[in-house]
């Protein structure tokens, strides 16, 4: 069938109205902390089987866009992120918020997640297959040299003392070893319990350093502070939504670039929306005539990581759809569904099932269009959040938390890591140490460790697999000019 021909099929009332459904569920499952797209996805899955095929996949859909786009929102309005994509939004988002721009920084989500997400679907459609074989081109040392640049990004949010910043990273790569040896499968820092095996669950640290460690500090400084947020957000700053003109004109090059970086790591298997969005926001960064407005309420930074945690999606459907190989854990799940639907991704579903992959396409496009729609609507509704009372809000994202924590594995260990993390994360918040090293380095130390061993076994301890792979390299060269750069610029100034 043409494009055309299957349009007019997905926009029949009967398969359009699964797919509004799937947004909906999206967007509330996504803003809660700990529900994760890939949790979302996986428990809509099992209720797809009563529908049609066309029906249960519009669902799938609709949930797997909207998710990642809603986990921005608790990301802005409680610094909790949503989902792992969203660690960098709580960055510039939060402050945002702080500064009495909490609708505007709601705006940016839904906008500029929509402008990613058509972007990296745009690329699927067009340049799925030349994207797919340069993903195949990663090995054990293009792995490692990407975790390598990703923890580099240290550097860029620890400015206010790089020294505390790289204290608290090491501390992030320390936890990572936590669980079991890559390469022997020795435990290590287990101290005996089973269920650190794996290691720390990085999800509910991520909630309890960003949530729980927000509301103890919010808590601690209630009665020292007479200006609140709400008060801030109650003002006329307060109820523009959209960018203006100019501003939208200033985020043009970040918007091009972030969408490209992030649909390139999204088609790398295993890299994701939470990488992408870190190297975006610290491009967008060094990119930023106005860089020191970076974590203190940045319009580029937000935008950055809004249009990378959409865009990624379209890199990483492009690897699932046409190698059978998971961009992300997200996508593993949704193999899963197309196999439920008789459909097995690889070369062959683009010579057998065409028209399923040309209707997963426009469906995509069109939940985004859908996503601008609700999501507009629905930043005029959420940002009334900040218009409750404090109590009432801790009280919830607390709950929140809990829920999300433990029915990541259904494991209260997982709940005990979250509130340990969130002591820590307040005890950093009030000695002005950065959380973003520690997230690095527990997000990316495994990575790198595991691929270093491997990069290694291969190569029998020869270091020069590294520097004589073309890929590796160009991500050495990379990452050092990312730190020597800002160091000359700042000796330049001096």
């Amino acid at each position: 069938m043409s494009w055309f021909q299957i349009l007019g099929n997905l926009l029949d009332p009967s398969v359009f109205i699964y797919l509004v459904m799937g947004v909906i569920t999206g967007m509330i499952t996504g803003s809660l902390p700990g529900l994760t797209a890939t949790m979302s996805v996986a428990i809509i899955t099992p209720l797809t089987l009563w529908l049609s095929p066309e029906q249960g996949f519009a669902m799938l859909i609709g949930v797997f866009n909207s998710a990642i786009w809603a986990g921005g929102i608790s990301a802005i309005l409680l610094n909790t992120p949503g989902t792992p994509a969203s660690i960098a939004t709580t960055f510039d988002g939060y402050p945002l918020v702080k500064m009495g721009k909490g609708k505007l920084a709601l705006g940016i989500n839904v906008v500029y997640s929509v402008i990613g997400g058509l972007f990296g679907t745009v690329v699927l459609m067009t340049l799925a297959w030349p994207l797919s074989k340069f993903a195949l081109k990663f090995g054990p040392p293009e792995y490692f040299t990407l975790a390598i640049f990703g923890i580099s990004i240290m550097v860029s949010v620890s400015e206010k003392s790089m020294v505390k910043g790289l204290m608290v990273g090491f501390l992030g790569l320390l936890l990572s070893t936590i669980g079991l040896d890559p390469m022997r499968a020795t435990p290590r820092f287990t101290f005996g319990n089973v269920n650190l095996m794996v290691g720390i669950s990085f999800i509910p640290a991520l909630i309890g350093l960003f949530g729980i460690g927000e509301i103890l500090y919010q808590v601690y400084n209630k009665d020292k502070t007479k200006k609140t947020i709400v008060e801030d957000n109650n003002s006329k700053e307060s109820g523009r939504l959209l960018v203006n003109f100019a501003e939208f004109v200033r985020l043009i090059p970040v918007t091009i670039v972030s969408s490209i970086i992030s649909v390139v790591v999204g088609a790398i298997p295993g890299a994701g929306g939470d990488i992408a969005s870190i190297i975006c926001w610290d491009r967008a960064k060094k990119m930023s005539n106005k860089p020191e407005e970076f974590e203190h309420g940045s319009i580029e930074g937000l935008a950055a990581t809004c249009v990378s945690n959409n865009a990624v999606l379209g890199g990483a459907m492009t690897t699932t759809m046409t190698l059978g190989i998971p961009g992300d854990s997200v996508n593993a799940v949704l193999i899963g569904s197309f196999m439920m639907y008789g459909v097995q991704p690889g070369p062959r579903m683009f010579i057998e099932h065409i028209d399923f992959v040309k209707s997963t396409m426009l469906l995509m496009f069109l939940a985004y269009l859908l996503i601008l729609v609700f999501g507009l609507i629905f930043a005029q509704i959420s940002s009334n959040v900040l218009k409750l009372k404090q109590e009432y809000i801790w009280t919830t994202v607390t709950l929140l938390c809990i829920v999300g924590s433990y029915s990541l594995n259904n494991a209260y260990l997982d709940v005990w890591i979250m509130f340990i993390a969130g002591i820590l994360g307040f005890i950093f918040k009030m000695t002005d140490y950065p959380l973003g090293p520690l997230i690095l380095g527990l997000l990316l130390g495994g990575l790198a460790e595991s691929n270093l061993a491997r990069s290694l076994s291969l190569s029998g301890g020869d270091m020069s697999v590294f520097f004589t792979r073309p890929i590796s390299l160009g991500l050495i060269l990379i990452t050092t000019l990312s730190l020597v750069v800002p160091l000359i610029r700042k000796w330049r100034e001096n």
